[in-house]
């Protein structure tokens, strides 16, 4: 564990300190490239909190500050994750640097093995590297950027920024039960219907995808309305 989280520490260190846009492997690209062009299915009152985000970091970047996100679900093991590594990979796409996403819940469980064969589809290369019931992910979407660490974590994990960060809560349950989120400076709400309730069913991986389109979109847009 304490090799784990000194890892988890190094990746985050040189993600801090370099300014090397990554380059994101082509299926990923060829996807976001398909997703960028689909704004208008967002609905004008989620892009109005999307915007909200955008300003958020925006505003960072003005001040010179390093932007991190954290996204919270109650479990962080769908809907958390799957934000937090398209957030990443969308601020690479549009060569936003300085920008560090992490994700956490109000209880432990599991990175879910449907949304991560969900992403693997897309493009994410995704590699288990403890075989327990709470595995650790190196999660890559670039092969010039460090991996991203996942695994499923209270949001208030040493593994996560303390203070400083926007909290964005990506389930209904997660933001009744953090009305106040300890060390954020901001606080959104951004929600998605939970694929788990898919799950099981033949509807199981059309529901996957379509929610990591759906966050792919919003992510991107997120990042579109930002200036280098």
């Amino acid at each position: 564990m304490k090799h784990l989280l000194s890892l988890i520490c190094f990746n985050l260190i040189i993600m801090l300190s370099t300014a090397q846009e990554p380059v994101l492997f082509p299926t990923i690209q060829t996807f976001f490239n398909s997703a960028a062009s689909e704004f208008i299915q967002i609905p004008s009152e989620r892009k109005n909190a999307l915007k909200e985000l955008s300003q958020y970091i925006s505003q960072k970047k003005i001040n010179k500050n390093e932007v991190s996100l954290t996204f919270i679900c109650t479990h962080n093991s769908r809907r958390s994750h799957i934000a937090q590594i398209m957030a990443q990979a969308a601020a690479a796409y549009f060569g936003i640097n300085h920008v560090n996403c992490f994700s956490g819940g109000t209880e432990v469980t599991a990175f879910n093995k449907n949304a991560v064969n969900a992403l693997r589809k897309i493009g994410f290369e995704i590699t288990a590297i403890t075989n327990t019931s709470n595995p650790f992910y190196e999660v890559k979407y670039s092969s010039n950027f460090p991996a991203l660490m996942a695994f499923s974590k209270e949001y208030s994990s040493t593994a996560n920024p303390q203070k400083n960060f926007g909290a964005i809560l990506t389930c209904n349950q997660a933001d009744a039960s953090c009305p106040i989120v300890n060390g954020a400076d901001a606080r959104f709400k951004i929600s998605y219907q939970d694929p788990k309730l898919f799950d099981g069913t033949p509807e199981q991986d059309q529901v996957y995808a379509e929610r990591c389109k759906q966050i792919a979109i919003e992510m991107l847009y997120v990042f579109s309305l930002i200036k280098k």
